[in-house]
């Protein structure tokens, strides 16, 4: 279960680096869905990952939901939350009822539907695929693949709204046969957020296990 959360507690830089070898279609539908979520104070989403393999005849669901606001970011998943503050990263497990602390540090992390809106604009070259459907709606197909030989992964393909530019879902292809699929399934604009949105509270938690790694 830590594996799914790794992939989804993320921080990725942003930056503009070698934009001359892009597809411009392709990076001109990725600047507009970037420019939309940015422009949010903060943002919730619920959504369903799906990890696959074929050789291994793995299939394997879980729903969480995420609220975002700049690189601060709460998720809950499966019975376990993992909270940033932007500094300090606390994970906690309910069925433990135990809390890890560790100081937060995004170079060890991999992709995350926190910051999988800026993702495109470093280490990544993007290429427009095709137009298609998702839901009954259609989108831009635009593949990520990245410029580090040695990324664990190797490309991904993101799901633009046409209408609205919206991330409809992506999915992320690793070396090792593993494929993640992230569908939102609902969104919310500028939830209420504040100071204790994204810090872990032991009092609401009684009895937690504190176990600080930092």
């Amino acid at each position: 279960m830590k594996k799914f959360l790794t992939l989804l507690a993320v921080s990725v830089s942003v930056s503009t680096a070698a934009l001359a070898q892009q597809d411009p279609k392709a990076g001109k539908i990725l600047d507009q869905m970037s420019a939309k979520y940015q422009a949010l104070k903060a943002f919730k989403a619920t959504f369903t990952q799906t990890l696959e393999n074929d050789a291994a005849k793995v299939k394997e669901n879980l729903s969480g939901d995420i609220t975002v606001s700049g690189q601060k970011f709460r998720l809950k998943m499966s019975g376990q939350e993992v909270i940033n503050n932007g500094q300090t990263l606390w994970t906690y497990m309910r069925a433990e009822n135990e809390v890890n602390i560790s100081d937060y540090e995004p170079e060890d992390q991999e992709i995350s539907p926190s910051q999988i809106y800026t993702l495109y604009k470093k280490g990544y070259k993007y290429s427009y695929v095709q137009e298609a459907k998702e839901g009954g709606e259609l989108v831009d197909v635009i593949e990520l693949s990245p410029e580090d030989r040695s990324n664990p992964v190797y490309k991904v393909r993101l799901k633009v709204s046409k209408a609205d530019k919206s991330v409809k879902s992506w999915q992320m292809f690793k070396k090792n046969g593993n494929r993640y699929t992230y569908k939102i399934s609902k969104f919310q604009p500028n939830p209420p957020v504040d100071a204790t949105t994204f810090t872990f509270d032991k009092n609401k938690y009684k009895g937690v296990k504190v176990i600080d790694l930092r």
